[in-house]
């Protein structure tokens, strides 16, 4: 038998390309079926892009905030005009149902309004007042210039929130932004972009299709990069951007918690944790998945929830917003879901409602409250990203708020008591925020930052940080008056020169006249 031959790594490499898929599916959560396919863009394209977008960018930057507005407010006009036709898309290729899929579009009007009025305050230059005595004859001034090209990977739970939503105050800021959205979810993302283009706004955003080589490459080529995902891939993420120094920001994972008290109300917090827990089918980072009730009311406050969760219709409803629980929109995270459930069902959690896949076509789960969970349990220590809510019973106020913060994330919390009660516990959680008798709504606010703590993430979103991060910091220092040839701190140095500049510092720093004097 005559020896097999064996391939150079560049012949490989060769097979590999051909073998790599041109386009991938979109199909519908809700029954499985085939929406359409996306051709993929490999490393060249995505290279080609992103050169494509940074070259435009400086006349975008150029043109200034107020103008860049302008577009930005076309672009909203387009959105509002066609909001109907993208909730459609939405619900399609999301499986969500109508009630939260309008909530896409609607933030991303929002988001331009906030962005192009508040936007300009937070990036204007700053004059600081120099506080060393020689700074006195400087004039000092702080800019907030646009890095060129950001990127941005966005995940399929919120495709246009979690992408576009990012990407406004980038383009606000003069940024060019690329967006590569999940593979699962890139068709809504494609119609805004097509808003973008048909208003005639100038080529600064651009979308990019694919699996992990297109993110990689994006990675590789942008000088700026925004990802929300799970903490696992944000690792991968920081990774790869360490290789070019890139600056990320990151919003990872979550495992929030709800904290309810005896002298909670019982049926807004019921309420809060049925909406804070489902909504979006709990596929949102920021949902709450684990609860921990006093012992006085666990039974009562249990019945209560279960009760509100029984009521939620799942299914499709078109446009007639007459479901509240959508499908799962990710094939692999139903595995996850059902994995969780079962872990605490073999442990000796009580299903209270739910706890069962969908039948027929589709990825469906039903709501689940669980009873008596505890932390040896996955349902209460991993993220589950599902319709899922963990409950477990607490002796007293220092055992719902350790528990509450035994976890590796941080991403936000609630709590549920008398207002001064709940905000001396809100104090003490660690979570990048927290809602006081309330469930999500700190997200509402663009006004204030959101970001994660602990395995939760790095970076911010919203308030002026949620803008600045696109942005280089340049200081520029430039005399008040009429230079010299010479200034005190240059050569040579000699010891009259640095004894009287010791003498001035020290009676400009000292505090009492003998210390200023030194006697």
């Amino acid at each position: 038998m005559e020896p097999t031959a064996t391939s150079s790594p560049e012949a490989e490499a060769t097979q590999a390309a051909a073998k790599a898929p041109e386009s991938f599916e979109v199909r519908r959560p809700t029954d499985g079926s085939v929406i359409r396919s996306v051709p993929i863009d490999g490393p060249d394209e995505v290279r080609a892009t992103v050169a494509r977008v940074r070259a435009a960018q400086k006349d975008w930057e150029r043109m200034g905030v107020r103008a860049r507005a302008q577009w930005l407010h076309r672009w909203r006009d387009w959105l509002l005009d066609h909001r109907e036709e993208i909730t459609d898309v939405v619900q399609e290729e999301t499986g969500k149902v109508r009630g939260d899929a309008m909530l896409e579009s609607i933030y991303l009007e929002v988001a331009i309004n906030y962005w192009t009025k508040e936007g300009p305050r937070f990036i204007a230059d700053e004059h600081p007042k120099p506080t060393l005595l020689i700074g006195r004859t400087k004039r000092l001034r702080v800019r907030y210039r646009p890095y060129p090209v950001v990127g941005i990977i966005s995940p399929w739970n919120f495709p246009l929130i979690l992408s576009a939503g990012d990407a406004i105050p980038a383009l606000t800021a003069g940024a060019a932004v690329v967006i590569k959205p999940s593979e699962y979810t890139p068709l809504e993302l494609m119609e805004v972009l097509r808003g973008w283009r048909e208003i005639g706004a100038p080529d600064v955003f651009a979308v990019v299709n694919g699996m992990a080589e297109t993110g990689g490459a994006l990675i590789d080529e942008v000088d700026y990069l925004g990802f929300t995902g799970s903490d696992r891939t944000g690792r991968a993420v920081m990774k790869r951007a360490a290789e070019t120094l890139t600056p990320v920001s990151l919003e990872l994972g979550g495992k929030d918690p709800a904290v309810v008290l005896s002298d909670a109300d019982l049926d807004r917090a019921a309420n809060a944790v049925a909406f804070g827990g489902f909504i979006n089918t709990g596929q949102v980072c920021m949902a709450i998945e684990r609860v921990y009730v006093e012992e006085p009311v666990y039974e009562e406050f249990l019945g209560k929830l279960t009760a509100k969760v029984r009521t939620l219709r799942q299914g499709q409803d078109g446009r007639g917003y007459g479901r509240d629980q959508g499908a799962i929109t990710s094939p692999e995270q139903i595995e996850i879901i059902e994995r969780h459930v079962e872990d605490a069902r073999t442990k000796g959690a009580r299903i209270l409602t739910g706890g069962r896949r969908g039948e027929g076509p589709g990825d469906w789960y039903e709501p689940t409250v669980i009873a008596d969970a505890d932390h040896s349990m996955q349902v209460m220590v991993d993220e589950t990203f599902g319709p899922v809510v963990g409950v477990m019973k607490v002796a007293d106020e220092e055992e719902a708020v350790r528990m509450a913060n035994d976890t590796r994330y941080g991403l936000s919390a609630s709590v549920f008591a008398s207002p001064e009660r709940a905000e001396r516990v809100a104090e003490r959680l660690e979570a990048g925020a927290v809602n006081v008798n309330d469930a999500l709504i700190n997200y509402f606010f663009l006004e204030v930052p959101m970001g994660g703590w602990k395995d939760s993430g790095i970076g911010w979103r919203h308030g002026a940080p949620g803008i600045r991060k696109y942005c280089r910091t340049e200081t520029i220092v430039t005399p008040r008056f009429r230079t010299a040839k010479d200034e005190p701190l240059w050569y040579p140095y000699t010891a009259r020169r640095r004894r009287l500049l010791a003498r001035v510092y020290r009676a400009v720093n000292a505090r009492g006249l003998r210390n200023r004097l030194g006697i």
